[in-house]
């Protein structure tokens, strides 16, 4: 079978470098004819294809001109069809022989699928009822010399959608019309706030202190003063020094950047939205932002009710305001008012399982408590005020409570959407919030701040009483347009480079050209039956399939498809002597698996994923190492998935996996060190590691849970 689909691979190659032959002869011809479609600098364009379809009654009969890409071609002797596609969507170019002239008529039949063309023509109506163009005359604007894919959604590998968007946006008009409202999403926000009397300003990327955010910040060298500096994490230190030079209303829209993982809701660099206005505080912020959001909406989408991923979210009714405090108490049955101190609120994140580290406070605390159990039950839109003071080293306290400050998040889907405080003025607590900031940066903590001294400067040259709020572009765009994830919203979104050089570990591991795939010697029904020989524990089957569907998955998502039941099979026996012979892990596995008929390099395979208790042979092959990292994994993965409501991995993100993999009280027995380890063998970051097998185990989850229930009715 894994061979039949090699050659069917090497086959289609070679097919797939002919036809690109095909195509660069055909623009030499044209080029030796003096038609060199890449000499053509312009083209008059006076009509788009929706334009034409929505005007028909005015405009049918009439002349127009439109542009745009060959999708698709049907050539029928004397008169043929083509489909070109442009900005506002397709319309359908009626072609023939007696309109556009013998020489030109024999020129369209060559072109391919992917040209670029220009056409002048009639607007009419086929026999069908299709709004069309009658061709007076057909121009090559530029030759497509690649092949568009005939079912890119039908890719296995997703990878590509974002890497090559370009091609994404030719192919899939719902991407297209995604970016289209994202263009349409930041106008509307910039009238609005215009409308507002808010000033758009600009400030440096490149700072030589990067605050106001609790983030790692990208450094850089500027060679010309020849100092180090950093990219900005937030545009909020240089806001407020315009507040403080009198103007009242500022706003800045640009990208910022933070040296941080990647994941369904985060990418490095970003696009972030900050206003300021005097003379108001966090409440005037929270109606700015309600009504901007519903306006926003409107605008927009043309209504307040918005669908995301199946659930409706209502912007058009008032957001609910709740405080950090209340919130805990709501869903997690604590009231922290009622918690006298440090020592005691670390007594009750003990109690409920809560990690935090030494240098954490009872600010700390109630903030791990509303991370932990309040952020996944905020679906619809709510504010949360009032955070502790040490988590807000930039905002004013309470008067009445100075443990807690003037500030909220806004959380719709459970997640942040903006972050705004009643802005601190006052430079001698600030100068003591740095101070602390300072001492959590000692302490281990990267992502604290650093004095800045020219701020404080402006500081005490007078800051009046200010509103402030950062928004996340993208994630209001992902809102709006229903988008799963963060790299859906961005055109290009941050990818590990396909060119980078590969450690040591990556270089054992690739593939040489021409190496023989590795086929299973049993099938999988085999493998199952030897499996169940030894193994009668639910718990142990589970994760069996569980790792052979992640195996799976990663075959196909690394460039190994031909290999899946190799993989696949490797994935589901590799703990076959586990439950047997706990003490003897992959020592005893070489045994049963002989006496099964699995052959020996499936047989090495397994005893290499245990190499660290069982054998001195490190991982060498791909497979042997995601086996090792992926392993390991699944079983904290399947841990976290348990603690949901939902008890499934579908809505689980990086984050969450993160904080439970940093508490080694949570799923003790899973090694983080192994975890580590294997990422490490993979050239990959951790948070790629981890992004990836959440989505292998997405993938196979229905799966696993229907063989589930197979085995229990047995």
């Amino acid at each position: 079978m894994a061979e039949e689909q090699r050659q069917q691979n090497t086959q289609q190659e070679q097919d797939i470098n002919q036809l690109l032959k095909v195509r660069r002869q055909k623009l030499a011809a044209l080029q030796e004819a003096g038609k060199d479609p890449f000499q053509i600098t312009k083209y008059e364009v006076t009509h788009h294809s929706q334009e034409i379809k929505d005007g028909f009654e005015a405009l049918e009969g009439k002349q127009v001109s439109i542009a745009g890409r060959v999708m698709s071609k049907r050539v029928m002797g004397k008169a043929s069809f083509c489909n070109v596609q442009d900005l506002q969507g397709d319309i359908q170019v009626y072609v023939a022989r007696d309109s556009i002239g013998e020489e030109p008529y024999a020129d369209f039949k060559k072109y391919d699928v992917g040209d670029i063309v220009g056409v002048e023509g009639e607007v009419f109506k086929t026999k069908t009822g299709e709004i069309s163009v009658h061709a007076g005359k057909v121009t090559l604007l530029s030759k497509s010399l690649q092949i568009l894919p005939e079912k890119y959604h039908g890719l296995v590998n997703t990878d590509i959608r974002y890497r090559q968007r370009y091609t994404d946006l030719i192919m899939n008009e719902e991407v297209k019309k995604t970016f289209v409202m994202r263009s349409q999403i930041i106008s509307s926000i910039r009238r609005y706030l215009d409308g507002q009397g808010f000033l758009e300003v600009e400030t440096p990327m490149l700072v030589s202190n990067a605050g106001g955010a609790a983030a790692r910040p990208f450094e850089t060298h500027y060679n010309a003063l020849d100092e180090d500096v950093k990219l900005r994490i937030s545009l909020e230190l240089y806001l407020k020094r315009l507040i403080v030079g009198g103007m009242e209303r500022v706003y800045e829209i640009g990208r910022v950047f933070r040296n941080e993982g990647l994941d369904a809701r985060h990418n490095p660099e970003f696009t972030l939205m900050e206003l300021y206005q005097a003379y108001t505080d966090y409440n005037g912020m929270m109606d700015l932002t309600e009504n901007m959001f519903r306006h926003v909406a409107q605008e927009v989408c043309g209504t307040t009710l918005i669908p995301y991923q199946g659930v409706e979210i209502d912007l058009g009714k008032p957001f609910e305001r709740i405080t950090m405090v209340e919130a805990v108490k709501k869903y997690a049955g604590i009231d922290f008012d009622e918690v006298a101190d440090t020592e005691a609120a670390k007594k009750l994140a003990d109690e409920k399982g809560v990690h935090y580290e030494e240098r954490h406070t009872k600010g700390d605390i109630i903030n791990l408590f509303f991370e932990e159990f309040v952020e996944e039950h905020l679906v619809q839109p709510t504010f949360v005020m009032d955070h502790p003071v040490e988590i807000s080293p930039l905002t004013k306290r309470k008067p009445d409570k100075p443990e807690y400050v003037e500030r909220f998040e806004l959380f719709i889907t459970a997640r942040e959407m903006c972050n705004a405080y009643s802005e601190l003025n006052d430079p001698i607590d600030q100068r003591e919030r740095f101070k602390a900031q300072e001492a959590a940066l000692a302490a281990g903590d990267e992502e604290a701040n650093t004095t800045d001294e020219d701020f404080m400067n402006a500081l005490e040259i007078g800051m009046p009483p200010t509103g402030g709020i950062g928004y996340g572009i993208d994630r209001l765009v992902m809102l709006l347009t229903d988008s799963p994830a963060i790299r859906d919203v961005l055109l290009f979104p941050t990818m590990k480079s396909l060119d980078k050089k590969p450690s040591d570990h990556a270089k054992a591991g690739k593939k040489e050209a021409g190496q023989p795939a590795k086929k299973s010697s049993v099938s999988r029904e085999q493998a199952w039956e030897l499996l169940r020989k030894y193994n009668k524990e639910s718990f142990h089957l589970q994760h069996a399939l569980t790792v052979e569907g992640v195996m799976r998955w990663y075959a196909k998502e690394l460039g190994y498809a031909e290999e899946e039941e190799f993989w696949g099979i490797t994935g589901l026996l590799h703990d076959i002597d586990f439950e047997l012979y706990p003490e003897e892990h992959c020592k005893k596995a070489p045994e049963l698996l002989r006496e099964g008929g699995v052959g020996e390099d499936m047989i090495y395979a397994v005893c290499s994923h245990g190499y660290d208790i069982c054998s001195e042979e490190e991982p060498k092959h791909q497979m042997e190492k995601v086996l090792f990292a992926a392993d390991e994994l699944t079983g904290l993965i399947w841990s976290c998935a348990l603690m949901r409501p939902s008890r499934s991995v579908m809505d689980m993100e990086v984050k969450s996996l993160k904080k439970k993999f940093k508490d080694k009280k949570f799923a003790a027995g899973c090694s983080r060190e192994v975890i580590t380890q294997g990422a490490e063998m993979l050239g990959w970051e951790l948070d790629e590691l981890f992004e990836k097998t959440i989505q292998a185990m997405r993938s196979c989850e229905a799966d696993v849970a229907e063989a589930m229930e197979e085995l229990q009715s047995d």
